[in-house]
């Protein structure tokens, strides 16, 4: 069973100067960067124009880890609480699925699992305790 957890930040539109902070700092590299402007016409979302140079998704490497982050879009905003979850990763929707649904108790869902443009399973809860999980299947989707 291949899982994978990983920290990931949500930043209220400074993702970018945390990236480049992060770079100077402690060595970070970045692995990937989109922005919402670079966001693929066919994924079915659309966001103010305002928010095209903020960070849809990245990832950095800081030593042997990895660190994500986004920015929030101008209609979210980043509250104690909310800046920071987990991702936790697998190859396989079923296992995907298992976590989710047992996540999801007593919890609140704010993204339901789906297949998205990036993922054949993505979604998004905080559980009972208050931790916020992305719950991420890697590999190909339509």
């Amino acid at each position: 069973m291949a899982v994978k957890l990983t920290p990931y930040l949500v930043m209220n539109g400074n993702a970018s100067e945390a990236i480049a902070f992060y770079e100077r700092a402690l060595d970070a590299k970045v692995l990937f960067k989109q922005t919402f402007g670079e966001l693929p016409e066919n994924a079915g979302l659309s966001f103010p124009a305002e928010t095209k140079d903020r960070i849809l998704h990245a990832s950095i490497q800081i030593g042997e880890s990895t660190l994500m982050l986004s920015d929030t879009s101008p209609d979210q905003s980043v509250q104690p609480g909310n800046q920071m979850a987990i991702c936790l990763s697998t190859h396989d929707k079923e296992q995907s699925q298992r976590f989710f649904e047992a996540l999801q108790q007593d919890g609140t869902v704010r993204m339901p699992l789906q297949e998205t443009f990036f993922s054949p399973a993505y979604g998004i809860l905080t559980d009972k305790f208050g931790i916020t999980w992305q719950i991420h299947t890697e590999g190909q989707h339509k």
